[in-house]
């Protein structure tokens, strides 16, 4: 089962961007708010220029009273620097954080608006080889990751680097061997952290970034397969199916924190080596009268400040790490055009006829050898209605998506109402498309919000006349809400014939030239598919209709059929006139009437 997961994952998810790419991703939201970013920048080197002036201040405060003359004025002076640098630092600090919070709010929101908007601009053949609640757990964990990683770069990194360097100068200032060797365990100490983190910590931590995915995934795939779920009573066996990946990301987090903590015990070695080194240097110095008790006393604070950086620098990497690989996913996709873009010099399309000419097309799908369509060309006149036959690959499905630029043509165009469909606005052009599914995914949102879905201003009167349109108004006033109740996740509190309603009511209100019916009664019962064939006949009234059949008495009325084998049209005609011909149709006709006898 995991490997399954990871071969999703693999193939589906951009893995190629390096720690530098996500930093530079984060860096390009920053620098969207330059004022806001260098204020905080500013607070936070006044707090760090007060840390590195802590040190001097205690040799100060120490040297002066333990003078043999006892002068109490340089005393409360050197007292009173002391204490206004601590509150100049927590002031600066507590003002940094405050400016940050409002900052990190906004670039949280917009990087996963942004995140959002930008898969929703992928394709739908991207979609569908993607996990929804893989894609869902990737965006909305990248602003998480985002806080973790500015936390740990601004409020924390950067300060400690400016301090233990700061601090190595001070010292080589005073000693200039004492420096040299701060300064040698400092870099190595900066130097082992990098690298582990990259090299060792990384690798294992992308794993987990991963498996913390798939659970979102399992867990989506599950839940909304539900019914098919309880309808085969395979609880246990999907708890045993997600247990698997859940045990898997347990392992991979485990090794993931274990190999933080192998990181830390380094850091923790470098840190005795400077404590031990540092102040023995001082004790030594002292003994031999070449520093003062200030001086011991600058060294031991020294050390205290730097430790105290140090000491959190495994918290720091690991948050930052972890941080830059929850941003990966989102900083990946908005690295990566959508598959599907609009021309640049698209205009909005602009179509009231519904004429659809496929002129010398030629399409293939990228897991097919060969084309499905080749110098495929069709006329379809305003108003006409087609319906759309053959067997499951025939290219019927395929047809209709052409038409509304799911995918590119290789060669050839498509033209409607004389506007190449490569080069109108994707969203107007769809926008002129009705489409009423075989199984309508409808929004957990009210009966009024999806039907006003195909246009969002509608009024409420025009809602209700387009349920009463589409025979679904009687049913709605039954329920306890009326247009007010939800549906459901998928429309589930529905029957397939309200849903499909619903989805007809859509249709009416979006009022569109064309009109796709995809197999839109194959599942009903005999009385509601009357009811939803009485409401599509009304539908189809002066639109172009294209409508995909299975079942063949669906489309007796058809002004024409055309009748598909593997991307080419091996019949044309009325059905009365295929029938007569008793070929490909005929045949079909003969299976499909057989089966529903």
């Amino acid at each position: 089962m995991t490997e399954f997961f990871d071969d999703e994952d693999d193939d589906n998810r951009p893995r190629s961007l390096t720690n530098r790419q996500v930093l530079g991703f984060m860096a390009g939201h920053w620098l969207r708010e330059p004022r806001k970013f260098a204020a905080i920048i500013a607070l936070g080197l006044v707090a760090t220029v007060c840390d590195l002036s802590i040190p001097w201040a205690t040799r100060g405060l120490i040297n002066a009273v333990s003078a043999p003359e006892k002068v109490t004025q340089a005393a409360w002076a050197a007292w009173a620097s002391l204490s206004v640098l601590y509150l100049i630092f927590y002031m600066s600090r507590t003002s940094m954080f405050r400016v940050m919070n409002g900052f990190y709010a906004r670039i949280m929101s917009r990087m996963v608006k942004e995140g959002f908007a930008r898969v929703q601009a992928f394709s739908a053949d991207w979609h569908a080889s993607n996990f929804a609640g893989a894609t869902v757990r990737r965006v909305s964990r990248a602003m998480w990751g985002y806080d973790s990683a500015s936390d740990a770069l601004i409020g924390m990194l950067i300060p400690t680097v400016l301090v233990l360097g700061g601090l190595a100068i001070s010292l080589g200032l005073r000693w200039p061997v004492a420096g040299l060797f701060v300064a040698v365990v400092i870099v190595a100490f900066a130097a082992y952290n990098v690298l582990m983190s990259v090299r060792y910590v990384r690798p294992a931590n992308l794993r987990s970034t991963a498996l913390d995915s798939h659970i979102g995934a399992a867990l989506a795939d599950a839940i909304g397969a539900n019914p098919t779920v309880k309808s085969f009573g395979a609880e246990a066996r999907e708890e045993a199916r997600f247990a698997c990946t859940v045990d898997a990301w347990r392992w991979a987090v485990n090794k993931t924190w274990d190999r933080f903590n192998v990181v830390g015990f380094g850091q923790n070695l470098l840190l005795i080596v400077l404590q031990a080194g540092l102040t023995g240097f001082l004790v030594h110095a002292w003994s031999q009268g070449r520093a003062s008790p200030g001086d011991v006393a600058f060294a031991i604070t020294s050390f205290i400040v730097m430790a105290g950086y140090m000491r959190n620098f495994s918290e720091i990497t690991q948050m930052l790490q972890k941080g830059l690989d929850d941003m990966l996913d989102v900083a990946a996709y908005m690295r990566t055009e959508p598959q599907l873009k609009d021309a640049p010099d698209a205009r909005p399309f602009r179509g009231e006829l519904g004429e659809i000419v496929f002129d010398r097309v030629t399409f293939g799908y990228e897991s097919q050898p060969r084309p499905l369509y080749e110098r495929f060309t069709l006329v379809v006149a305003p108003g006409e209605r087609i319906a759309l036959v053959g067997p499951t690959g025939s290219g019927k499905s395929t047809f209709v998506k052409l038409v509304q630029r799911l995918y590119d043509v290789q060669e050839g165009r498509i033209l409607i109402d004389g506007q190449d469909v490569a080069h109108v606005d994707q969203t107007s052009l769809r926008q002129a498309i009705a489409v009423v599914p075989q199984d309508p995914a409808l929004f957990h949102r009210s009966i009024a919000e999806n039907i006003a879905y195909a246009r969002p201003g509608a009024t409420a009167e025009e809602v209700m006349l387009a349920a009463r349109r589409a025979r679904a108004h009687d049913f709605i006033e039954r329920l306890p809400n009326g247009y007010d109740t939800p549906v459901g996740e998928r429309g589930v509190k529905l029957s397939g014939g309200e849903r499909q309603r619903v989805a007809i009511a859509r249709a009416f209100l979006a009022d569109a030239p064309i009109l796709v019916l995809d197999e839109a009664t194959s599942s009903l019962d005999v009385e509601t598919e009357r009811q939803v064939q009485a409401a599509m006949e009304e539908l189809m009234v002066g639109r172009t209709t294209i409508v995909i059949a299975h079942r063949l008495s669906t489309i007796r009325g058809a002004d024409r059929i055309l009748v598909f084998d593997r991307g080419r049209i091996v019949e044309e005609g009325g059905h009365s006139e295929l029938i007569a011909r008793g070929g490909a149709y005929a045949r079909l006709h003969a299976v499909t009437e057989g089966t529903a006898t």
